[in-house]
């Protein structure tokens, strides 16, 4: 597999690593593979575990959405009317009130909303669900990237007491996201959305992206300061200490399975996967060297290590009657992060062998030093994958000054440039430069002039050809 033909790598690597099958006979909806739900598992868990320990709540709201309450938020409505399933029929009979599979679920939930909160008390709820989401895709779609079920999607869900608390939030809900996604080794961009490209009724839009290897960024996370534009809809208001009805301010933030999509294709190369050990289904393969003499001693080592390694680690010892070459293929192309090879020779010298997969290097360990040295090279593993991604990302970050500049450069990686804010320039820039604005470039301003107009500005964009 070539990486480089970047396309067709990911669509060979979601089906030899065992991820997803795409067989599912209807077109953008596919199967999670155990390997892949494993994967899905363990990433999911760190995102289960920021969001608690966050004071959220896990909780989960139903699929079918009433035609009535969907509709009652016209300009978020208007944001996904092209992509709505609608269920009209139960059996052999028409509803009396069609159904929609829901596209995101602000109208699922903010009804119930109204019934929870009563007072400023019950302020702030941080809810959050891990959930399916139909959207009608008329684009290309490909696993994990654009899928018309999305099937792992988390949304948050808060209420706040005034627009600078759900502010707040929105930073905290930032910091989350970073936190996950430093921890998938996943280098990302943040950047406020143009009011054109905000989420449907939000006050504004935080975006998180990445850049995928032919050089188009992936948007792998959103956070939304939504005001009270969806309270007022849904009269969802609570009583101040004072007494007073008040509306309340709230925000959503979202991670879909991209996020897995992301770290396979950001750190896999032309031998399979390589996934961070904190996520891999798998974190340490055991491959014995049998020769003519000594296998039983070589197996009985393997699992005496096997199972002081297991109480740590999710471990495999490899008994299959393959030869260790073609072993070390399969468990390659599988991403394990550290392989153990140990042989009669190795025995005798009380060693094992280690490798990491990102390093195609082998060391020799001493039995009694075997479990801190796997403990540092799965820490060194991390640290160097997220390192790597880093100083790839950056590499193809391009300031340009001139509409010229930008169009050389739009599908190498993302463009920086300045831009005055208003939409006619930032319309006319996407549509002369061939990219799509990201966002204002957060907490970030200098000196500029806008390529477009010729306004002196403080403001930076990030620009990109995007999925």
């Amino acid at each position: 597999m070539q990486k480089k033909n970047f396309g067709e790598w990911y669509s060979n690597i979601l089906k030899v690593a065992g991820i997803v099958d795409v067989r599912y006979p209807v077109k953008g909806i596919y199967v999670w593979c155990p390997f892949g739900f494993k994967i899905r598992r363990y990433t999911y868990g760190i995102l289960r575990e920021l969001l608690d320990k966050s004071g959220h709540e896990e909780t989960l709201f139903p699929l079918l959405i009433p035609e009535e309450e969907f509709m009652k938020e016209a300009e978020h409505i208007a944001g996904f009317q092209d992509e709505v399933y609608w269920v009209t029929r139960g059996g052999l009979d028409e509803l009396e009130i069609p159904l929609v599979l829901r596209p995101t679920s602000e109208t699922a939930i903010y009804p119930i909303f109204k019934l929870w909160i009563r007072s400023h008390a019950d302020l702030p709820l941080l809810t959050y669900q891990i959930a399916n989401t139909f959207r009608y895709e008329t684009k290309s779609t490909r696993p994990l990237i654009r899928a018309r079920e999305i099937t792992s999607f988390e949304e948050a869900h808060t209420a706040h007491e005034s627009y600078e608390d759900a502010e707040m939030q929105v930073k905290k809900a930032v910091e989350i996201y970073k936190s996950f996604f430093k921890r998938l080794c996943i280098p990302i961009t943040i950047s406020k959305r143009p009011d054109w490209d905000k989420f449907p009724g939000a006050d504004h839009t935080i975006a998180v992206d990445t850049l995928m290897p032919d050089g188009r960024t992936l948007q792998i996370g959103t956070v939304h300061h939504l005001a009270d534009n969806f309270a007022r809809t849904f009269e969802i208001r609570y009583e101040d200490e004072r007494g007073e009805r008040r509306y309340v301010h709230q925000t959503c933030y979202g991670i879909s399975e991209r996020c897995i999509a992301a770290m396979i294709s950001i750190h896999g190369d032309d031998r399979g996967l390589i996934l961070p050990p904190e996520v891999a289904p798998i974190q340490l393969v055991i491959i014995p060297i049998i020769k003519k003499e000594g296998g039983e001693e070589v197996l009985k080592r393997c699992r005496k290590i096997e199972e002081r390694l297991g109480e740590r680690y999710r471990v495999k010892l490899d008994l299959s009657e393959e030869r260790p070459g073609a072993k070390y293929y399969h468990w390659e192309l599988k991403g394990v992060p550290v392989r153990i090879e140990l042989g009669p020779r190795d025995i005798k010298k009380d060693e094992v062998v280690i490798s990491r997969r990102d390093e195609q290097k082998k060391i020799s360990v001493k039995m009694e030093e075997l479990d801190n040295r796997i403990e540092e090279e799965m820490n060194k593993m991390g640290k160097n994958l997220l390192l790597k991604a880093e100083a790839g990302m950056r590499e193809r970050i391009f300031e340009c000054a001139k509409i010229e500049e930008m169009s050389n450069h739009v599908r190498k990686g993302i463009i920086k440039a300045s831009w005055c804010g208003d939409e006619s320039c930032g319309r006319e820039m996407e549509e002369r430069s061939g990219a799509d604005i990201l966002g204002d470039i957060l907490g970030e301003e200098e000196d500029g002039i806008c390529p477009i107009c010729g306004k002196e500005t403080k403001i930076k964009v990030y620009l990109a050809k995007t999925y």
